[in-house]
Protein backbone atom coordinates (compact mmCIF):
# COMPACT_ATOMS: atom_id res chain seq x y z
CA UNK A 1 0.00 0.00 0.00
CA UNK A 2 1.17 3.39 -1.07
CA UNK A 3 0.66 6.62 0.39
CA UNK A 4 1.97 10.29 0.54
CA UNK A 5 1.31 12.95 2.69
CA UNK A 6 2.63 16.11 4.24
CA UNK A 7 2.93 17.73 7.99
CA UNK A 8 2.12 21.20 7.22
CA UNK A 9 -1.41 21.04 5.20
CA UNK A 10 -3.31 22.01 8.44
CA UNK A 11 -0.94 24.72 9.84
CA UNK A 12 -3.12 27.28 9.27
CA UNK A 13 -6.34 26.27 10.55
CA UNK A 14 -5.68 27.00 14.02
CA UNK A 15 -9.58 26.02 14.66
CA UNK A 16 -9.41 22.95 12.34
CA UNK A 17 -12.35 24.86 10.33
CA UNK A 18 -12.59 21.66 7.75
CA UNK A 19 -14.45 20.19 5.51
CA UNK A 20 -16.63 17.01 6.98
CA UNK A 21 -15.02 13.37 5.53
CA UNK A 22 -17.07 12.41 1.88
CA UNK A 23 -20.40 10.56 2.80
CA UNK A 24 -18.60 7.08 1.84
CA UNK A 25 -15.97 7.46 4.54
CA UNK A 26 -17.83 6.61 7.95
CA UNK A 27 -16.22 7.58 11.56
CA UNK A 28 -14.98 3.77 11.94
CA UNK A 29 -13.20 3.68 9.02
CA UNK A 30 -11.91 6.93 9.48
CA UNK A 31 -10.56 5.64 12.51
CA UNK A 32 -9.30 2.79 10.72
CA UNK A 33 -7.37 4.99 8.63
CA UNK A 34 -6.12 6.80 11.34
CA UNK A 35 -4.66 3.78 13.21
CA UNK A 36 -3.21 2.57 10.36
CA UNK A 37 -1.46 5.77 9.09
CA UNK A 38 -0.30 7.92 12.00
CA UNK A 39 -0.64 5.41 15.46
CA UNK A 40 0.38 1.52 14.42
CA UNK A 41 -0.47 0.10 17.40
CA UNK A 42 0.42 -2.91 15.63
CA UNK A 43 -1.93 -5.53 18.69
CA UNK A 44 -1.05 -8.74 16.26
CA UNK A 45 2.81 -8.04 15.75
CA UNK A 46 4.05 -6.57 19.14
CA UNK A 47 4.63 -8.14 22.74
CA UNK A 48 6.14 -7.54 25.55
CA UNK A 49 9.60 -8.27 24.32
CA UNK A 50 9.85 -5.57 21.96
CA UNK A 51 9.63 -3.45 25.24
CA UNK A 52 12.05 -5.36 27.14
CA UNK A 53 14.33 -5.41 24.06
CA UNK A 54 13.32 -3.11 21.23
CA UNK A 55 15.71 -5.32 18.68
CA UNK A 56 13.50 -4.49 15.74
CA UNK A 57 15.58 -1.42 15.34
CA UNK A 58 18.24 -3.73 13.88
CA UNK A 59 17.14 -4.49 10.58
CA UNK A 60 14.76 -1.43 9.43
CA UNK A 61 15.66 0.62 6.42
CA UNK A 62 16.42 4.01 6.45
CA UNK A 63 15.12 5.99 9.22
CA UNK A 64 13.32 9.23 7.46
CA UNK A 65 9.89 7.93 6.95
CA UNK A 66 8.33 10.30 9.39
CA UNK A 67 9.34 13.33 7.58
CA UNK A 68 8.75 12.13 3.85
CA UNK A 69 6.54 14.64 2.06
CA UNK A 70 7.94 17.84 3.98
CA UNK A 71 10.37 20.16 2.85
CA UNK A 72 13.37 21.18 5.60
CA UNK A 73 12.00 24.90 6.57
CA UNK A 74 14.63 27.40 6.60
CA UNK A 75 14.50 28.66 10.98
CA UNK A 76 16.58 31.85 10.89
CA UNK A 77 15.98 33.77 13.57
CA UNK A 78 12.92 31.66 15.31
CA UNK A 79 15.43 28.85 15.91
CA UNK A 80 14.93 29.77 19.82
CA UNK A 81 11.27 29.98 20.13
CA UNK A 82 11.99 26.42 18.56
CA UNK A 83 14.27 25.50 21.20
CA UNK A 84 11.81 26.17 23.76
CA UNK A 85 12.72 30.27 24.89
CA UNK A 86 9.36 31.43 25.08
CA UNK A 87 8.32 27.80 26.55
CA UNK A 88 6.76 26.99 23.24
CA UNK A 89 3.73 28.99 23.73
CA UNK A 90 1.28 28.93 20.98
CA UNK A 91 3.38 26.03 19.00
CA UNK A 92 1.78 23.02 20.52
CA UNK A 93 -1.52 23.65 20.32
CA UNK A 94 -2.47 23.13 17.48
CA UNK A 95 1.41 21.80 16.90
CA UNK A 96 3.27 24.21 14.43
CA UNK A 97 4.61 22.30 11.79
CA UNK A 98 8.41 23.59 11.92
CA UNK A 99 7.97 22.56 15.52
CA UNK A 100 6.97 18.92 14.57
CA UNK A 101 9.69 18.89 12.22
CA UNK A 102 12.03 19.63 14.61
CA UNK A 103 10.73 16.88 17.28
CA UNK A 104 10.36 14.42 14.62
CA UNK A 105 13.95 15.14 13.48
CA UNK A 106 15.42 14.51 16.62
CA UNK A 107 13.30 11.46 17.71
CA UNK A 108 15.31 10.34 14.54
CA UNK A 109 18.49 11.12 16.34
CA UNK A 110 17.21 8.36 19.14
CA UNK A 111 16.23 6.22 16.68
CA UNK A 112 19.73 5.36 15.51
CA UNK A 113 20.94 4.96 18.75
CA UNK A 114 18.56 2.04 19.47
CA UNK A 115 19.33 0.83 15.56
CA UNK A 116 23.39 0.69 16.08
CA UNK A 117 22.96 -0.88 19.60
CA UNK A 118 23.61 -4.79 19.81
CA UNK A 119 20.75 -6.11 21.41
CA UNK A 120 21.93 -9.88 20.69
CA UNK A 121 23.16 -11.86 24.14
CA UNK A 122 24.84 -14.48 22.13
CA UNK A 123 27.11 -11.48 20.01
CA UNK A 124 30.34 -11.10 21.56
CA UNK A 125 29.80 -7.47 21.06
CA UNK A 126 26.65 -7.52 23.18
CA UNK A 127 26.17 -4.16 24.62
CA UNK A 128 28.21 -2.32 22.13
CA UNK A 129 27.53 -0.19 19.28
CA UNK A 130 27.29 -1.77 16.30
CA UNK A 131 29.26 0.65 13.52
CA UNK A 132 32.07 2.87 14.12
CA UNK A 133 31.46 6.31 14.97
CA UNK A 134 32.20 7.73 11.23
CA UNK A 135 29.69 5.35 9.95
CA UNK A 136 27.00 5.55 12.45
CA UNK A 137 24.64 8.25 11.19
CA UNK A 138 25.11 6.74 7.56
CA UNK A 139 24.19 3.24 8.31
CA UNK A 140 20.87 4.71 10.10
CA UNK A 141 19.97 6.27 6.82
CA UNK A 142 20.96 10.11 8.54
CA UNK A 143 23.70 10.94 6.34
CA UNK A 144 22.05 13.44 4.73
CA UNK A 145 21.55 15.42 8.24
CA UNK A 146 25.09 17.13 7.98
CA UNK A 147 25.92 15.99 11.66
CA UNK A 148 29.10 14.10 12.99
CA UNK A 149 29.72 12.15 16.24
CA UNK A 150 31.89 13.15 18.12
CA UNK A 151 31.90 10.81 21.22
CA UNK A 152 30.48 7.99 21.88
CA UNK A 153 29.21 7.88 25.35
CA UNK A 154 28.39 4.69 27.74
CA UNK A 155 26.24 3.74 31.14
CA UNK A 156 27.38 2.12 34.13
CA UNK A 157 25.51 0.35 36.86
CA UNK A 158 26.43 0.51 40.34
CA UNK A 159 24.56 -2.50 41.35
CA UNK A 160 26.44 -5.35 43.50
CA UNK A 161 24.70 -8.46 42.20
CA UNK A 162 24.79 -11.84 44.84
CA UNK A 163 27.46 -14.46 44.16
CA UNK A 164 25.17 -16.44 43.11
CA UNK A 165 24.75 -14.43 40.32
CA UNK A 166 28.47 -15.72 38.67
CA UNK A 167 26.93 -18.64 37.31
CA UNK A 168 24.43 -16.85 35.10
CA UNK A 169 24.75 -16.15 31.59
CA UNK A 170 27.43 -13.15 31.17
CA UNK A 171 24.85 -10.42 29.41
CA UNK A 172 22.85 -10.76 32.15
CA UNK A 173 25.82 -9.08 34.76
CA UNK A 174 26.87 -6.71 31.80
CA UNK A 175 27.04 -3.23 33.73
CA UNK A 176 28.65 -0.90 31.18
CA UNK A 177 26.79 -0.71 28.04
CA UNK A 178 26.64 2.00 24.93
CA UNK A 179 23.64 4.44 26.00
CA UNK A 180 23.99 7.07 23.06
CA UNK A 181 26.50 9.40 21.32
CA UNK A 182 27.13 13.17 21.07
CA UNK A 183 27.10 14.75 17.43
CA UNK A 184 27.76 18.35 16.08
CA UNK A 185 26.30 20.16 12.97
CA UNK A 186 28.91 20.46 10.55
CA UNK A 187 27.08 20.79 7.59
CA UNK A 188 27.08 24.89 6.26
CA UNK A 189 23.94 24.72 4.58
CA UNK A 190 22.35 22.83 7.48
CA UNK A 191 23.99 25.52 10.27
CA UNK A 192 22.34 28.14 7.76
CA UNK A 193 18.84 26.72 7.69
CA UNK A 194 18.72 25.84 11.58
CA UNK A 195 20.60 29.59 12.32
CA UNK A 196 23.13 27.85 14.74
CA UNK A 197 25.41 25.39 14.90
CA UNK A 198 23.33 22.48 17.12
CA UNK A 199 25.14 20.19 19.35
CA UNK A 200 23.01 16.85 20.26
CA UNK A 201 23.28 14.62 22.80
CA UNK A 202 20.64 11.29 22.23
CA UNK A 203 20.13 8.22 24.44
CA UNK A 204 18.47 4.78 24.06
CA UNK A 205 16.12 3.41 26.41
CA UNK A 206 16.47 0.26 28.63
CA UNK A 207 18.08 -2.25 26.71
CA UNK A 208 19.89 -4.30 29.58
CA UNK A 209 19.26 -6.09 32.97
CA UNK A 210 21.52 -3.90 34.80
CA UNK A 211 19.49 -1.04 33.17
CA UNK A 212 16.69 -3.04 34.15
CA UNK A 213 17.11 -2.97 37.62
CA UNK A 214 18.41 0.46 38.03
CA UNK A 215 15.33 1.13 37.18
CA UNK A 216 13.65 -0.11 39.51
CA UNK A 217 15.36 2.06 42.60
CA UNK A 218 12.55 4.46 42.34
CA UNK A 219 12.98 6.26 45.59
CA UNK A 220 14.41 9.80 45.57
CA UNK A 221 18.10 10.59 46.51
CA UNK A 222 19.91 14.12 46.95
CA UNK A 223 22.26 15.15 44.09
CA UNK A 224 26.01 15.83 45.33
CA UNK A 225 26.11 19.44 45.75
CA UNK A 226 28.48 20.64 42.91
CA UNK A 227 26.99 23.94 42.61
CA UNK A 228 28.19 26.83 45.34
CA UNK A 229 24.58 28.36 44.60
CA UNK A 230 23.26 25.10 46.49
CA UNK A 231 25.65 24.83 49.12
CA UNK A 232 23.96 26.60 52.66
CA UNK A 233 20.53 27.12 50.54
CA UNK A 234 17.62 26.70 53.07
CA UNK A 235 14.60 24.70 52.19
CA UNK A 236 14.27 21.22 49.57
CA UNK A 237 17.31 20.28 48.03
CA UNK A 238 17.00 18.25 44.67
CA UNK A 239 16.53 14.74 44.34
CA UNK A 240 16.10 12.16 41.56
CA UNK A 241 15.63 8.43 40.86
CA UNK A 242 18.04 6.62 42.40
CA UNK A 243 18.70 4.41 39.95
CA UNK A 244 18.91 7.46 36.97
CA UNK A 245 21.26 9.25 38.95
CA UNK A 246 23.58 5.72 39.29
CA UNK A 247 23.45 4.71 35.77
CA UNK A 248 24.54 8.59 35.17
CA UNK A 249 27.24 8.79 37.44
CA UNK A 250 28.70 5.24 38.16
CA UNK A 251 32.36 4.60 36.57
CA UNK A 252 33.59 0.88 35.15
CA UNK A 253 36.91 -0.04 36.35
CA UNK A 254 37.85 0.42 32.41
CA UNK A 255 35.85 3.04 31.55
CA UNK A 256 34.72 6.75 33.64
CA UNK A 257 31.32 7.57 34.15
CA UNK A 258 28.91 8.86 31.84
CA UNK A 259 28.36 12.27 33.42
CA UNK A 260 32.13 12.44 32.97
CA UNK A 261 32.09 11.49 29.67
CA UNK A 262 29.41 14.20 28.96
CA UNK A 263 31.51 17.02 30.95
CA UNK A 264 34.41 16.53 28.63
CA UNK A 265 33.29 16.51 25.82
CA UNK A 266 30.67 20.02 26.30
CA UNK A 267 33.88 21.47 27.44
CA UNK A 268 35.83 20.32 24.07
CA UNK A 269 33.07 21.66 22.04
CA UNK A 270 31.99 24.89 23.85
CA UNK A 271 36.13 25.69 23.42
CA UNK A 272 35.92 25.30 19.73
CA UNK A 273 32.48 26.71 19.53
CA UNK A 274 31.47 28.95 21.62
CA UNK A 275 32.15 32.12 19.79
CA UNK A 276 29.45 31.39 17.46
CA UNK A 277 25.46 31.17 17.92
CA UNK A 278 25.10 27.57 19.40
CA UNK A 279 22.47 25.23 20.98
CA UNK A 280 22.71 22.25 23.14
CA UNK A 281 19.79 19.87 22.34
CA UNK A 282 19.91 16.62 24.71
CA UNK A 283 16.66 13.90 23.56
CA UNK A 284 16.01 10.41 24.42
CA UNK A 285 13.00 8.03 24.75
CA UNK A 286 12.33 6.40 28.36
CA UNK A 287 15.48 6.03 30.75
CA UNK A 288 16.89 7.84 27.67
CA UNK A 289 14.44 10.49 28.46
CA UNK A 290 15.32 10.48 32.19
CA UNK A 291 19.32 10.63 31.76
CA UNK A 292 18.81 13.70 28.63
CA UNK A 293 16.85 15.39 31.49
CA UNK A 294 19.87 14.91 34.21
CA UNK A 295 21.91 15.52 31.87
CA UNK A 296 21.07 18.39 31.01
CA UNK A 297 20.40 20.00 34.51
CA UNK A 298 24.20 18.75 35.13
CA UNK A 299 25.38 20.72 32.44
CA UNK A 300 23.92 23.84 33.37
CA UNK A 301 25.19 23.59 36.90
CA UNK A 302 28.37 23.15 35.66
CA UNK A 303 29.17 25.46 32.38
CA UNK A 304 28.21 28.87 33.70
CA UNK A 305 28.43 29.65 29.74
CA UNK A 306 26.32 26.81 28.09
CA UNK A 307 24.47 28.06 25.23
CA UNK A 308 20.36 27.18 25.59
CA UNK A 309 19.91 23.55 26.41
CA UNK A 310 16.84 21.68 25.26
CA UNK A 311 15.37 18.14 26.52
CA UNK A 312 13.21 16.66 23.83
CA UNK A 313 11.59 13.87 25.76
CA UNK A 314 10.22 11.21 24.32
CA UNK A 315 7.89 9.03 26.62
CA UNK A 316 10.02 9.53 29.56
CA UNK A 317 9.24 8.88 33.03
CA UNK A 318 9.60 10.90 36.57
CA UNK A 319 12.84 11.97 37.29
CA UNK A 320 12.84 14.22 40.65
CA UNK A 321 11.56 16.11 43.23
CA UNK A 322 10.42 19.98 43.37
CA UNK A 323 13.19 21.06 44.66
CA UNK A 324 14.92 19.49 41.19
CA UNK A 325 11.95 21.30 38.93
CA UNK A 326 13.01 24.86 40.38
CA UNK A 327 16.44 24.47 40.11
CA UNK A 328 16.27 23.62 36.28
CA UNK A 329 13.64 26.19 35.75
CA UNK A 330 16.23 28.48 37.56
CA UNK A 331 18.58 27.69 35.51
CA UNK A 332 16.36 28.20 32.13
CA UNK A 333 17.13 24.64 31.17
CA UNK A 334 14.18 24.08 28.64
CA UNK A 335 12.01 21.00 28.71
CA UNK A 336 9.58 19.51 26.14
CA UNK A 337 8.07 16.16 27.28
CA UNK A 338 6.46 14.58 24.74
CA UNK A 339 3.80 11.91 26.41
CA UNK A 340 1.57 9.25 25.07
CA UNK A 341 -1.40 9.23 27.43
CA UNK A 342 -1.88 5.46 27.31
CA UNK A 343 1.48 5.26 28.41
CA UNK A 344 2.20 3.97 32.00
CA UNK A 345 5.85 4.66 31.67
CA UNK A 346 5.21 8.23 32.01
CA UNK A 347 2.99 7.92 34.74
CA UNK A 348 6.12 6.72 36.85
CA UNK A 349 7.73 5.89 39.18
CA UNK A 350 5.77 7.81 42.51
CA UNK A 351 3.52 9.99 42.95
CA UNK A 352 2.80 13.64 42.25
CA UNK A 353 1.87 16.33 44.75
CA UNK A 354 -1.36 18.29 42.97
CA UNK A 355 0.46 22.36 42.79
CA UNK A 356 -2.23 24.66 43.03
CA UNK A 357 -0.37 27.29 41.35
CA UNK A 358 -1.30 25.64 37.96
CA UNK A 359 -4.11 26.45 36.88
CA UNK A 360 -3.71 25.43 33.16
CA UNK A 361 -6.51 23.44 31.83
CA UNK A 362 -5.55 22.96 28.58
CA UNK A 363 -4.71 19.43 27.60
CA UNK A 364 -2.05 19.28 25.59
CA UNK A 365 1.12 22.23 26.47
CA UNK A 366 0.17 21.60 29.71
CA UNK A 367 2.90 23.00 32.35
CA UNK A 368 4.97 20.88 34.29
CA UNK A 369 2.19 19.77 37.04
CA UNK A 370 -0.65 19.93 35.51
CA UNK A 371 -1.29 15.99 34.90
CA UNK A 372 -3.57 14.06 36.98
CA UNK A 373 -1.61 10.81 36.93
CA UNK A 374 -0.78 9.09 40.51
CA UNK A 375 -1.47 12.77 42.23
CA UNK A 376 -2.75 11.61 45.77
CA UNK A 377 -4.76 14.38 47.29
CA UNK A 378 -7.26 12.31 47.83
CA UNK A 379 -5.64 9.58 50.00
CA UNK A 380 -5.41 9.84 53.22
CA UNK A 381 -2.69 12.02 55.34
CA UNK A 382 -1.61 9.26 56.75
CA UNK A 383 -0.75 7.61 53.49
CA UNK A 384 0.50 10.52 52.02
CA UNK A 385 2.97 10.67 55.11
CA UNK A 386 3.50 7.48 54.27
CA UNK A 387 4.80 8.17 50.58
CA UNK A 388 6.22 11.63 51.42
CA UNK A 389 8.84 9.26 54.15
CA UNK A 390 9.66 6.82 51.41
CA UNK A 391 11.36 9.26 49.21
CA UNK A 392 8.66 8.72 46.64
CA UNK A 393 7.05 11.94 45.88
CA UNK A 394 8.00 13.19 42.57
CA UNK A 395 7.36 16.94 40.10
CA UNK A 396 6.39 16.55 36.43
CA UNK A 397 9.30 19.36 34.91
CA UNK A 398 9.29 21.24 31.40
CA UNK A 399 6.58 21.31 29.11
CA UNK A 400 4.11 18.87 28.11
CA UNK A 401 2.95 18.04 24.69
CA UNK A 402 0.24 15.39 25.25
CA UNK A 403 -1.48 12.91 22.46
CA UNK A 404 -2.83 9.60 22.55
CA UNK A 405 -3.12 6.54 20.48
CA UNK A 406 -6.47 6.18 21.39
CA UNK A 407 -8.59 2.89 22.58
CA UNK A 408 -10.73 2.39 20.01
CA UNK A 409 -7.60 -0.56 19.61
CA UNK A 410 -9.66 -2.33 22.46
CA UNK A 411 -12.37 -2.88 20.50
CA UNK A 412 -10.49 -5.58 18.45
CA UNK A 413 -11.04 -9.23 19.20
CA UNK A 414 -7.05 -9.22 18.79
CA UNK A 415 -6.59 -7.13 21.65
CA UNK A 416 -4.18 -7.96 23.74
CA UNK A 417 -2.95 -5.89 26.98
CA UNK A 418 0.34 -6.16 27.63
CA UNK A 419 1.05 -6.18 24.16
CA UNK A 420 -0.31 -3.02 24.08
CA UNK A 421 1.35 -1.92 26.88
CA UNK A 422 4.34 -1.98 25.39
CA UNK A 423 3.45 -0.45 21.65
CA UNK A 424 2.14 2.42 23.32
CA UNK A 425 5.77 2.96 24.85
CA UNK A 426 7.59 2.37 21.87
CA UNK A 427 9.24 4.96 20.28
CA UNK A 428 8.25 4.69 16.22
CA UNK A 429 4.68 5.32 17.49
CA UNK A 430 5.35 8.45 19.82
CA UNK A 431 6.73 9.49 16.38
CA UNK A 432 4.02 8.71 14.40
CA UNK A 433 1.58 10.27 16.66
CA UNK A 434 3.49 13.53 16.76
CA UNK A 435 3.65 13.07 12.53
CA UNK A 436 -0.16 12.77 13.02
CA UNK A 437 -1.18 15.27 15.56
CA UNK A 438 -3.35 18.77 14.71
CA UNK A 439 -4.59 19.71 17.67
CA UNK A 440 -6.83 18.67 21.38
CA UNK A 441 -9.94 20.49 19.51
CA UNK A 442 -9.58 18.59 16.31
CA UNK A 443 -11.77 15.32 16.14
CA UNK A 444 -10.54 12.13 14.85
CA UNK A 445 -12.12 12.80 11.02
CA UNK A 446 -9.87 16.30 10.88
CA UNK A 447 -6.69 13.59 11.44
CA UNK A 448 -8.39 11.14 9.11
CA UNK A 449 -8.88 13.55 6.30
CA UNK A 450 -5.66 14.92 6.18
CA UNK A 451 -4.28 11.74 5.54
CA UNK A 452 -6.75 10.99 2.83
CA UNK A 453 -6.20 14.81 1.47
CA UNK A 454 -2.37 14.16 1.32
CA UNK A 455 -2.80 10.73 -0.18
CA UNK A 456 -5.01 11.77 -3.26
CA UNK A 457 -2.91 15.27 -3.64
CA UNK A 458 0.68 13.97 -3.36
CA UNK A 459 1.05 10.74 -5.12
CA UNK A 460 4.27 11.72 -6.89
CA UNK A 461 5.71 11.19 -3.33
CA UNK A 462 4.97 7.96 -2.23
CA UNK A 463 4.90 6.55 1.22
CA UNK A 464 5.05 2.99 1.92
CA UNK A 465 3.30 1.28 5.07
Amino acid sequence: MKLSFKTNSLHHHPHCTLQPLPKNITCVQAERVKLKTTTPLRTTETSWEGLLNPAKYKNQPGLTRHLTGSQPVRLGKKWMEYQGIKNWDGLLDPLDDNLRGEILRYGEFVEAAYKSFDFDPASPSYATCRYPKGALLGQCGLEGRGYRITRNLRATSSIRLPRWTDKAPNWMATKSSWIGYVAVCQDKEEIARLGRRDLVIAYRGTATCMEWLENLRATLTHIPDEDAELVGCVGPSPMVETGFLSLYTSRASTSPSLQEMVRAEISRLLQSYGDEPLSLTITGHSLGAALATLTAYDIKTNFKCAPLVTVMSFGGPRVGNRAFRAQLEKQGTKVLRIVNADDVVTKMPGFVLDDQTDNNNSPTGRNCSDRPDNHFSGLSKWVQNRIMDAQLVYAEVGKELRLSSGSSHMESPSFNPVMNMAACHELSTYLDLVNGFVGSSCPIQATAKRVLSNARHHQHKPYRI
